[in-house]
Formats: C-alpha cells, structure tokens, sequence
C-alpha cells in the first residue's frame, strides 16, 4: 500500500467516477483501475461498488477512506513543515445536531484559515448518524448531549464504536419560542404552559427512538407533535405557528434572528452537551481548531 494508492482512492471517492478522478489525478483510466484493484486485493476489502453511474463506496471503503484522508492530511503537515513544499487541498467535516455554537465554531475556522484551497463540511443531522460519521471518519468530531434519560444508552453506543465523549459545558432545559407568542412575556415556562401549542423536533430516521431524539422530556406524551429536518422550518414553523421546542437554551441572533427567545424551562433535567472524537486517531490540525472555537462559544 503507498500513499498514492491512498490518493488514488481518495480522489475517486471525491469524483464518484473513475475516468473523472483519472483526468483530475493525470493518469490513464486503466492505470487508476488497476491500482484500486491491486489495493482491495492487498487489504482484503471492497472499498468501491461499480455501477453504470460510477463508483460509490462500500461501508468498509467509507471507513477506510477515513484513515485514507487522515494519511494524506498528515503527509501536507510534513511536507509543509519540513520540506517547505506547497499542500494539497485541506478537508474537514464535522457533524452535529441542529447547535447555533456548532455553526459559530465552524465561522470561526473559516475566518481563521488563510489556504488558498479547502474543502470543509458541516452536517447538521441525526443522532446516530452523529456517531457513525465519526466512528467511521467521515467527520472528525461530532457535537450531540447527554442526560439522565439517555446517557446509558448513547454512551454504549459510543463506546461500541471506539469513540471518546468530551463536556463542553451542562445547561439547564429551555424553550426556543417566537418572540409574538403570548408566552414570551413570562419569565419561566412550565411543561403545562406549552401545552397548547405545537411540539417541534428534529426526524431521526432509522434511529427514531426516544433516546436518540434531539429534545429532551422526548417521552411526554402532546396532542400537538410536529417532526422536521432542518433547523431554518423548525424556526419558521416556530414564529408561523406559535410552535416551541425544548433545548439547550444557546440561542445566537445574528444567525438565526431577532424573531426566537429562548426561555427556562421549570423541569428537573439536564444537557451536558459535548463533542465526539475517535479513540484511536490523531485529531487533526483543523479539528483542534474547530474543537478551540467551541470551547470558546459555549465558555459562557
């Protein structure tokens, strides 16, 4: 195995064709053919299922190109810090629930970062999915909670896939409501306030258990229940119909407006709100990055 079997690979997963990834890597497509085959013979694994419509990774290619992409990026360090030598284009994902300080974090990284070319991820997106992308190094840090309810459970599964869970901070239960609704004037809200109003949360697929879901007090039963899966409906079914959602209470008005307040909800529960990261992998430039500017905007 050599690093330009690993490139190889990388590339042809980035283009999902081989002739694509051929002309971007300027070698012949029979050339690029035989090196994929010459390396999923050597490792015993599938990495690519041919298709008509091109190439797309098996579920033991997703995880190899995982340490495939950690490689490479490790070889731009080197050679950017010993040999002086120009590096590739940087990459890197990060996966998180629907968190307004997950999103700040990654401005922040942008802004920070100077390099002509990158190539940078953020998915907002289930529960699970969270723990796969990372397990399976898609994404280099995942961003999720835990609480008295769910804990026993999320943290088996993150331990069956040899991942580590780090605190950023615990915040107590609130609810993110429309500024216009007649409960904003309150200075505290009970479950039996919200009541009458729409419950929003957050699909979680396959995955649709209570101890998956995205709010917390996710096993009270309401008359009034709405799924979505994005955070820009959740916000405007918020305002349009009075509806709420329980969460973390972080809450930033330059990205998601002047329209949502956030209010304490009088229940006896917690968040402790944290990231992901894989127990057997060095976390990267860019993630220690990532992970820096979350600690600084959940610091208060």
């Amino acid at each position: 195995m050599t690093l330009n079997q690993l490139r190889y690979a990388v590339t042809a997963a980035e283009y999902g064709s081989i002739t694509a990834a051929a002309g971007e890597l300027f070698i012949s497509q029979p050339s690029l053919t035989s090196a994929l085959h010459e390396l999923e013979k050597e490792l015993g694994i599938t990495i690519f299922l041919r298709t008509g419509r091109g190439i797309s990774p098996t579920v033991e290619g997703e995880e190899f190109l995982g340490y495939a992409r950690q490689m490479l990026e490790q070889e731009n360090l080197i050679r950017e810090k010993y040999l002086g030598g120009a590096h590739g284009k940087y990459s890197f994902c990060v996966s998180t629930q629907h968190y307004s300080f997950a999103v700040e974090a990654f401005v922040d990284l942008l802004k920070g970062y100077s390099e002509a070319e990158y190539e940078f991820h953020i998915r907002e997106t289930q529960t699970y999915s969270i723990i796969e992308d990372v397990a399976r190094l898609r994404s280099e840090v995942g961003v999720l909670y835990l609480n008295p309810f769910n804990e026993t459970v999320l943290r088996r599964t993150i331990d069956e896939h040899d991942l580590a869970f780090h605190s950023l901070f615990t915040a107590k239960p609130h609810v993110f409501i429309s500024r216009e609704n007649p409960l904003a004037r309150k200075k505290s809200l009970t479950l039996e306030d919200l009541e009458p109003y729409p419950r929003l949360s957050y699909e979680q697929g396959e995955h649709n258990s209570f101890y998956y879901f995205e709010e917390i007090q996710s096993t009270l039963p309401r008359h009034k229940d709405i799924v979505v899966t994005d955070r820009a409906t959740l916000f405007n079914l918020v305002i349009g119909l009075n509806g709420y959602t329980i969460c973390s209470g972080v809450i930033n008005s330059k990205l998601n407006g002047e329209s949502i307040i956030s209010l304490p909800l009088e229940v006896n529960d917690y968040m402790n709100v944290g990231y992901l990261t894989h127990r057997h992998m060095h976390t990267g430039k860019l993630a220690e990055q990532y992970i820096a500017a979350l600690k600084k905007h959940t610091a208060n």
